[in-house]
């Protein structure tokens, strides 16, 4: 701890940024440390003892300052061990524009990605997925859930409900659901998404190795058959600390422009 001290303090008198509560002072400070190599990825941080008689602040102070870090990414703690600079995580920008499967999306920047099975099984439908998924009396929905990870950084987490007509057996999908599909031809051709901004709860905020309340980008997403017919219904939670959607978008023709 004391060569982190160390390189953290170095030797001269802390002076925190001007401006705002002093929790929010104290936390640019530890940001800026950061940003200019005073502590690196995996960095151990002094105490809150040690923070708060060095700055000069009370514990409830430093508390503060490392929990808005802590929520934001830039910390991480771990229980009986301490407080730790965030490892850099790769951020991972994806089109809104293509409907593609996660590992299709990854595969084309390159990336090595892994799913750790959560669920896969049949189940009566639930309202929301009885409505979602058009299904009848007696129908069954085949649920499927993933942590996605790009080497040992958890991504995303998803959970996927499909009719059992088109997926009867979720044990026999290998790693990717699309490619499944694909092969009973039931690989959907277009989807409608519907994306929130989200705090993640204690489970799924655990799942991603952020912490509680960390944010989230959450996805809603039905796809549909080329002949209309619904094939799933998808609840995505991203990490927002790693995921960029991004949207191309045109202007109308000028004569329909004008009309607006």
């Amino acid at each position: 701890m004391a060569d982190i001290s160390n390189k953290l303090f170095a030797s001269d008198p802390v002076v925190l940024p001007k401006g705002g509560p002093l929790y929010l002072q104290l936390k640019r400070w530890i940001e800026e440390a950061i940003e200019r190599g005073a502590v690196k990825p995996g960095d151990a941080l002094p105490s809150e003892r040690d923070l708060a008689l060095k700055v000069d602040v009370s514990r409830v102070t430093v508390r503060k300052a490392v929990q808005h870090l802590v929520r934001a990414g830039v910390l991480v703690q771990r229980h009986g061990s301490g407080t730790f600079v965030a490892p850099h995580s790769q951020r991972v920008e994806q089109s809104l524009s293509q409907l593609t499967s996660f590992t299709e999306d990854m595969a084309r920047r390159g990336m090595s990605v892994r799913a750790i099975w959560l669920d896969r099984g049949l189940y009566p439908p639930s309202p929301e997925e009885t409505v979602a998924l058009g299904l009848s009396g007696g129908d069954l929905v085949a649920r499927i859930a993933r942590l996605r990870l790009s080497g040992d950084i958890p991504l995303a987490i998803e959970r996927a409900s499909l009719s059992s007509r088109l997926l009867p057996d979720p044990e026999a999908i290998e790693s990717s659901l699309y490619a499944h599909l694909e092969r009973s031809n039931h690989r959907p051709v277009r989807a409608i998404q519907r994306i929130r901004a989200a705090s993640l709860g204690a489970a799924d905020a655990g799942l991603l190795g952020v912490a509680e309340g960390a944010a989230s980008l959450n996805i809603e997403r039905i796809s549909y058959l080329e002949s209309g017919r619904v094939v799933e219904f998808t609840r995505s939670i991203y990490r927002g600390d790693t995921y960029d959607f991004v949207a191309e978008l045109r202007i109308g023709a000028a004569s329909e422009t004008r009309a607006k």
